[in-house]
């Protein structure tokens, strides 16, 4: 099994077997992930930033000349300027993302519509909050944090492991026939008025 999985989630991949491709956007991402990649036994770490012309197509030639085939890939690809973010929306300080996750999930519907006759799967998966240095710029997010972990039913936050076990669930046969579906994972969080 290959996977091109940036994030921290590829240690779930890795604990069940598979090889991996992992990508930055830039340098400064490169000092966090490459030894990161490096302990997980990575073969592939790999500048990836979709704006630049000619970055995915590298990638993808180094995953053939590398690989046989390419099974499963799960990105985190996502965007917005930083005065974009500054309009208040439905969740406090998460302005203008809200709307976007949204359009990211019907995209993941339609394109699960149009991708399923070639048997290929596409899931959103929907994390409650998480400590990650992207949630460390939203103002009061430690607010929110305690807010999710007593709203939540199982009565505790969940942890980047748990995002990358149930990616590496949907990636599984035993997922075979779910797709276009929005997965949370959040303990519960979003049942919760």
């Amino acid at each position: 099994m290959t996977i091109k999985l940036p994030g921290a989630a590829q240690k779930a991949f890795r604990e069940l077997g598979a090889d991996l491709a992992i990508t930055y956007l830039n340098d400064k991402a490169k000092a966090y992930v490459e030894p990161l990649a490096e302990s997980l036994g990575a073969e592939i770490p790999m500048p990836l930033d979709v704006s630049k012309p000619g970055e995915l197509a590298a990638l993808f030639a180094r995953i053939e000349q590398v690989w046989s085939k390419f099974d499963i890939m799960v990105h985190s690809i996502a965007f917005a300027p930083k005065q974009d973010l500054q309009a208040q929306k439905v969740v406090s300080n998460y302005n203008v993302m809200g709307p976007v996750k949204a359009a990211l999930e019907a995209s993941c519907r339609y394109l699960a519509y149009e991708l399923g006759p070639q048997k290929i799967r596409v899931h959103a998966i929907s994390p409650g909050p998480l400590k990650t240095r992207a949630a460390s710029a939203l103002k009061d997010f430690d607010l929110l944090l305690n807010e999710a972990g007593e709203r939540a039913p199982v009565g505790e936050l969940v942890d980047i492991m748990d995002v990358g076990f149930a990616c590496a669930f949907l990636a599984t046969p035993y997922a075979r026939r779910i797709t276009g579906e929005t997965m949370y994972v959040d303990g519960g969080v979003n049942i919760m008025g």
